[in-house]
C-alpha cells in the first residue's frame, strides 16, 4: 500500500460518536479550559510527545509534559499512515499533559517531516520601475507572492516525480525571510526604501495536501484548533534562534527521530532550507533485532541501555557490528543531504543533534570523530554536540518532569505557534514587519 492510500485512512464511527468519546475521555483530565495556553503536538514514528505551555511573547511556561508511544503501523517515513492510531496515541500523550497542567489548550500546533516535505531558501531580484518611490507594504506583498509562487511550482514538481503523481497538490506551511537587499545593501526594514533593485531571500516549506489533511483530520478529532502545522527541522531551528530573530547563529540542525532524519541549515540567523530522508532510530533498532535474533521490542530496550557498562563484551560486540552497518547507509544519507546546500560556500562548523536517536552514542561520534566531512565545504571539522534544552532560550520548565533533546522539536512547535499567533520581534525588526506577509 502506497504512502498516500495509507494516509488516506478514515476513523471508524461517525465523527458525532468519536467526538463524543474523545470529550469523556478528557474531561476528567483538566480542571479548566484556557486561551491562555497553547499545545504543541510532535507526532513522531516512535512517539507522540505534548507539551503545554502558557502563552508569552517571549519566556514561554511549560504546565504540561505527555508521551505516548506509537503502535509501528502508525507511521510511514514520518508521515501519518493510520489517522485512528495517531488520534488515539496524541489523546493518550495529551491526558497526561492535560493532567499534569490542570488546563486544556484548544489550541495546538502540529510538526511535520517526512522526505515529501520539501523547504528551501528561493531568491529574487526585482527591479522598480520608480527608485526614486519609497518602497510600500504592497510592493513588499507582491515580491514576496511571486517567490512564494515560485518555490510552491517547484516543490510541487519535485513531489509529483518523486509520487509518480503530476496532479498532486502543495501547500504552503512554512515561510521566513533570509535576508534582503536594496542596491546591494542589507537593510533591516524595506519599508519606505528608495533603491533600483531589491533582492529578497525566503525560506519557504511546502508539504502534499494529503499529509496536511491527515493532521487537519487528528485535530478535528481531538476537537483542536489548528494553529500552523510546522516543519519539524524548522522549528527545531526556530528553538536554538531564542527570542532574538537579529541572532547571527549559525550552525547545522539534525532531528533523528524514529522514521526520518531531518537536517536544516542556518547561516547567520536565517534558515537556509530543510532535507530529509527516511533513515532514524527505528532501522538502527531493526538491524539490532536482526543481528542478535531478538524481538524489536527487546532490540528497542538493549538500544536505550546501549551505554551501560553491565552489557556482556560478547553482546556489546554483536551490538556494536549491528549499529555500525546501519552507522555507514545512515551518515552517507547525512552527507547527501548536505551536498544538497550548495548555496553555501562554507558549511557552519557546529551541529546541533536533537531526536530520539541522537541518544545512542555511535551517532554523535560518528560525525564528531569520522572523515566523512572532508568531501563537503567545511572550513574545519565540525563541533558536533546535542542541544541542551536548559540553553534553549525563551523556556521555563515548571513541571517536575525533566525535559532533554529528545523535546526540542515540540518546544521549537511552541515557538512557532507563538510567532503565528502574535508576532514576533520590535516594530522596527525586518521580520516583525513582514510576519503579515509571511503568514500562509
Amino acid at each position: 500500500m502506497s504512502i498516500l492510500s495509507k494516509a488516506s485512512k478514515v476513523i471508524k464511527g461517525t465523527p458525532s460518536e468519536l467526538n463524543e468519546q474523545v470529550e469523556d475521555n478528557r474531561r476528567a483530565s483538566y480542571s479548566k479550559s484556557s486561551d491562555d495556553y497553547l499545545l504543541a503536538l510532535d507526532i513522531g514514528t516512535e512517539y507522540v510527545k505534548a507539551l503545554i505551555a502558557k502563552k508569552a511573547k517571549n519566556t514561554l511556561k511549560i504546565v504540561g509534559v505527555g508521551k505516548a508511544h506509537e503502535a509501528p503501523t502508525n507511521m510511514f517515513a514520518g508521515a501519518i499512515a493510520d489517522i485512528s492510531g495517531v488520534a488515539k496515541t496524541c489523546e493518550e500523550a495529551l491526558v497526561k499533559a492535560e493532567e499534569m497542567a490542570g488546563v486544556r489548550a484548544k489550541e495546538v500546533v502540529v510538526g511535520i517531516a517526512g522526505e515529501l516535505i520539501k523547504g528551501n531558501t528561493a531568491s529574487i531580484k526585482y527591479r522598480r520601475a520608480n527608485a526614486d518611490e519609497p518602497i510600500s507594504d504592497d510592493e513588499m506583498t507582491e515580491i514576496i507572492d511571486r517567490v512564494q509562487a515560485r518555490a510552491g511550482e517547484k516543490a510541487r514538481r519535485e513531489v509529483a516525480i518523486e509520487t509518480n503523481n503530476p496532479d498532486v497538490e502543495v501547500r504552503l506551511i512554512n515561510s521566513a525571510l533570509v535576508s534582503l537587499l536594496i542596491d546591494g545593501y542589507k537593510v533591516s526594514n524595506p519599508i519606505g526604501f528608495k533603491g533600483k533593485e531589491i533582492v529578497v531571500q525566503i525560506y519557504t516549506a511546502f508539504a502534499p495536501l494529503v499529509h496536511i489533511s491527515a493532521i487537519e483530520r487528528v485535530c478535528d478529532e481531538l476537537q483542536l484548533d489548528l494553529v500552523t502545522v510546522a516543519v519539524e527541522p524548522f522549528a527545531v531551528c526556530r528553538a536554538c534562534l531564542g527570542n532574538n530573530l537579529e541572532s547571527d547563529f549559525s550552525g547545522i540542525v539534525m532531528d533523528i527521530g524514529g522514521g526520518t532524519t531531518d537536517i536544516a541549515i542556518v547561516e547567520d540567523g536565517g534558515v537556509e532550507g530543510t532535507k530529509m530522508f527516511s533513515i532514524g532510530g527505528r532501522s538502527f533498532t531493526r538491524q539490532i533485532a536482526e543481528r542478535l535474533g531478538i524481538s524489536f521490542d527487546e532490540a528497542e530496550r538493549l538500544k536505550l541501555l546501549s551505554d551501560s557498562p553491565k552489557m556482556p563484551e560478547e553482546l556489546r560486540h554483536k551490538f556494536d557490528n549491528a549499529v555500525a552497518r546501519n552507522l555507514d547507509a545512515w551518515q552517507a544519507g547525512v552527507e547527501l543531504a548536505i551536498e544538497e546546500f550548495d548555496q553555501l560556500e562554507t558549511l557552519p562548523g557546529q551541529i546541533l543533534l536533537c531526536g530520539g536517536g541522537a541518544g545512542l552514542s555511535a551517532v554523535p561520534e560518528t560525525l564528531a570523530t569520522g572523515d566523512w566531512y572532508r568531501d563537503l565545504p567545511f572550513s574545519r571539522r565540525p563541533v558536533v554536540s546535542l542541544i541542551d534544552v536548559d540553553e534553549v532560550e525563551g523556556f521555563e520548565n515548571l513541571t517536575d518532569r525533566e525535559l532533554d533533546h529528545t523535546f526540542v522539536t515540540a518546544m521549537g512547535l511552541l515557538r512557532v505557534g507563538i510567532d503565528t499567533l502574535i508576532g514576533t520581534g520590535d516594530d522596527h525588526s525586518l521580520r516583525a514587519k513582514l510576519t503579515r506577509l509571511l503568514k500562509n
